[in-house]
């Protein structure tokens, strides 16, 4: 037998021991039995042949199934449980807006929520629309009949009702070199549609920052925030330069680059200078605001009140960047003022000949040049002032993000626009707050429509301690209450105002969000007037599964002492912070979730990715270490200079309170992290070597000296690690001596001591924290021998958020911590 297999392996049929040609052969008159390598598919014996079917693959080779690239074979089976289990967390829907209007018949209202559902497939998120009729009574619980199906809103960029709730503007912004599309709706038709080319304007910004849409009370003019055309470009042909650049495509030329262009840093890569439009609504025409400098970049636009005689006005945010503009997403500490121009459509002919004049003849009016940042500015019912809110603490000290304040400024004295007009502060900054009382303003943004019916009661949602509240605000006395209920550990968010009734979502790391309604009784503003009822949706739906692992879960919100009181520069500083524990039992192992920014804060709320790892069978210790927003302002500006030190020992001290609370196996201990919460986990796996079973970083900050010189926002590398005095110094020419500081603050400093297993996870078009960081740092460890797994996402920025990039990389955190911890 054995000669007669050396004949056949050695003959044509085989190459190196594969079958080279047919998918069987046959041995006859022979009978025996024998298991026949490599891995035969399929084996039929009988006393005159033999067969031996091979499975092939598509060059002919009959090898073992190769695993896939980056997957370890002895957890596949848990990779394929993971994902059905963190599918049904991602399939969860998401409130981004709602909207209340009266009903036709005047009996209740109409909400109308935008939802968005993630498209794993298709790598986007779905966006639809569904609305409810809402009827009330002053004693009984609000009911909502909800419509039968949602409404997909595809290829729709925003949508934004007009006051009246009448008309509903639906926008479209184009791919490549297309026109934006403007859509206006009434209750049963489409109305008109405007197509508006790429030489008028670009993309409508719809991120939440520049974004700015509003209707005139009129409702036939919309001013809003868009990308100005593009600058001509050289244009070359066969014969070398062609005077005069150009935008249009020409197949014998080609169009140059010309000179760069700073932008806005994250997010903002390849967007163009936003500028403020005015559309007029019967005629279809577009109109650009004049008057505003190239330096200046403008935002958050809203229409003055209309007063009889005057022109109307249009008020914006102005931000300036004469050098280089910095990275603003999520850094609040670029100064920005209040202006007002007048509109483009309400010139008389007596005054202004061309609407091109405009500019020339009425110039742009700086109205808060008092102070260093004013934004999301609204005006009260009355006409009579107009409110703002000010980030002047975070602009002042560098910190890219602290507490706010809120201020408001009499409108049109004697009908004309005064730079110089007293500012009044309606909150002011919070230094340090006692025990349960109010410890600041943290709001982050306002309703469009804010105010209660006595048109001095704004309401907003803030942050205190780690929960969101719901709160009001007397805008003439100061006087601020919390109407979310006070003994609720949940965080509370407003969605809208239906009439002098407030529509909220509420959660919890242990409970999917839920829609409540808050009732104004007995016609008074206070916390004891308002009632608040749950409200049955189809919205936040979820799966068994997850509904039965969440219902094992518990949190609380544990006080942490600070460790080293006599080290604290500062009353603020020395006060307990806060980190959230989840559980199920204490034997579990543990996950420490650390926030990013570092001026950040992990909220008691619902998030997707924390909820799938607690139901992996992980408790979670979400740390607010000092630094944290919602906490006062000492607090906050405790860190600045200490980060890699104060900031580390608090989340050391926090685990150190769990263990000594029994509430924890040290030796089960994995850390988790993105950004500066990245910066966090790399730190602690160096200064703490032999605390942590696991580490899982998300495009962390390894190397200040390295991301000073690549980053988007260098000036947030001296503050952080020099201090508030730093905040002009910052320079793109470090030093020496600056390098070596940078270095010392750095989790690199301390990678000799590392030996924690650790997962990266990269996006690759982050200029935040550029990729190149997370990358010197995983190559160090796999120098040193350290197991490390690094991912890249190719074309995810700072917070690795698309569908896919976001889902594969907490399914590899679940299989790398369940790896090592468990």
């Amino acid at each position: 037998m054995a000669t007669l297999l050396h004949h056949f392996c050695s003959s044509s049929t085989f190459s190196n021991g594969c079958v080279k040609n047919p998918l069987q052969f046959q041995i006859r008159p022979v009978s025996f039995r024998f298991i026949f390598p490599p891995h035969p598919r399929r084996i039929s014996l009988s006393p005159q042949r033999l067969l031996v079917s091979f499975s092939m693959d598509s060059h002919g080779a009959g090898y073992p199934k190769e695993a896939p690239f980056g997957v370890d074979m002895a957890m596949e089976e848990e990779y394929a449980a993971q994902s059905k289990l963190l599918q049904d967390f991602v399939s969860i829907c998401n409130i981004e807006r709602a909207w209340t209007f009266k009903s036709e018949n005047g009996k209740g209202s109409m909400g109308m929520f935008s939802v968005s559902q993630p498209n794993l497939l298709a790598n986007k998120r779905k966006k639809f629309i569904i609305s409810a009729h809402i009827s009330k009574e002053r004693t009984e619980a609000p009911t909502f009949q909800w419509s039968p199906f949602p409404v997909e809103m595809t290829g729709v960029s925003t949508i934004v009702p007009s006051p009246s709730g009448s008309k509903l503007l639906v926008v479209r912004n184009a791919d490549n070199e297309c026109p934006t599309q403007f859509e206006i709706w009434s209750h049963c038709q489409l109305e008109n549609e405007f197509q508006i080319a790429q030489s008028v304007h670009g993309s409508v910004y719809t991120d939440g920052w520049f974004e700015g849409i509003s209707w005139n009370s009129e409702e036939n003019l919309i001013a809003y925030v868009a990308e100005v055309p593009a600058p001509p470009k050289p244009t070359f042909n066969s014969n070398g330069y062609k005077k005069g650049g150009s935008n249009e495509k020409d197949c014998s030329s080609w169009k140059g680059q010309g000179e760069f262009e700073e932008e806005w840093g994250e997010t903002y890569a390849g967007k163009r200078q936003p500028g403020i439009f005015v559309i007029n609504l019967e005629s279809g025409e577009v109109r650009t605001l004049g008057g505003i400098s190239k330096s200046l970049s403008v935002g958050q636009v809203v229409w003055a009140p209309e007063i009889e005689g005057i022109h109307q006005y249009l008020v914006f945010v102005g931000w300036s960047a004469d050098k280089r503009k910095l990275g603003i997403k999520y850094c609040y500490n670029r100064p920005c003022a209040l202006y007002s121009g007048r509109s483009p459509f309400h010139c008389e002919a007596n005054e202004v000949e061309s609407k091109n004049n405009v500019a020339e003849d009425f110039p742009l009016c700086n109205l808060t040049p008092s102070i260093s940042s004013a934004c999301h500015p609204r005006f009260s019912p009355d006409g009579k002032y107009l409110l703002f809110l000010s980030c002047k603490s975070s602009v002042d000290s560098g910190a890219h993000s602290a507490t706010n304040s809120l201020h408001r400024i009499h409108w049109l004295i004697d009908g004309k626009l005064n730079s110089s007009e007293t500012l009044y502060d309606v909150i002011p900054i919070i230094m340090n707050s006692e025990e349960g009382s109010f410890p600041g303003l943290y709001c982050l943004s306002l309703l469009k429509n804010p105010w209660l019916s006595d048109g001095r009661t704004m309401v907003l949602t803030s942050i205190w301690g780690s929960i969101e509240v719901i709160l009001t605000v007397d805008v003439l006395s100061g006087n601020v209450s919390r109407v979310s209920p006070v003994k609720s550990n949940s965080s509370w968010s407003i969605l809208a105002l239906d009439r002098d009734n407030i529509l909220a979502v509420t959660s919890s790391p242990v409970d999917v969000p839920q829609i409540n309604y808050g009732l104004l009784i007995e016609n008074s503003i206070g916390g004891d007037s308002w009632r608040w009822w749950d409200i049955s949706s189809p919205i936040f739906k979820c799966s068994e599964k997850v509904k039965k692992s969440l219902s094992t879960l518990q949190f609380n919100i544990m006080k942490i002492p600070v460790k080293d009181v006599s080290d604290c520069r500062t009353k603020g500083a020395t006060k307990p912070y806060e980190a959230i524990f989840v559980s199920s039992e204490a034997t579990n192992p543990l996950i420490v979730i650390l926030h990013g920014g570092p001026h950040s804060v992990s909220l008691a709320s619902f998030t997707k990715s924390s909820a799938f790892l607690s139901s992996l069978g992980f408790n979670l210790l979400i740390v607010n270490y000092r630094g944290s927003l919602g906490f006062g302002e000492e607090a906050l500006q405790s860190l600045l200079g200490r980060i890699g030190s104060q900031d580390v020992n608090d989340v050391i001290a926090a685990i150190d309170h769990l263990i000594h609370s029994g509430l924890t196996n040290p030796s089960k201990i994995a850390v988790l992290g993105g950004s500066h919460g990245g910066f966090l986990t790399t730190h602690l796996i160096g200064q703490a070597p032999d605390r942590f079973a696991a580490a899982a970083a998300r495009n962390p900050v390894c190397n200040l000296a390295l991301m000073t010189g690549t980053t988007d926002i260098p000036d947030w590398c001296y503050v952080e690690s020099c201090g508030p005095s730093w905040k002009e110094n910052y320079t793109e020419a470090p030093s020496a001596e600056h390098l070596s500081l940078f270095h010392s603050k750095s989790p690199i400093s301390h990678i000799s001591k590392v030996k924690t297993p650790t997962l990266f996870l990269l996006g690759a078009q982050d200029l935040r924290v550029p990729v190149s960081n997370g990358l010197q740092y995983a190559r160090a460890l796999k120098e040193r021998g350290v197991d490390c797994k690094i991912i890249v996402f190719p074309s995810d920025v700072h917070s690795i958020d698309k569908p896919q990039s976001d889902f594969e990389s907490f399914l590899n955190i679940g299989v790398w911590f369940k790896k090592y911890c468990t």
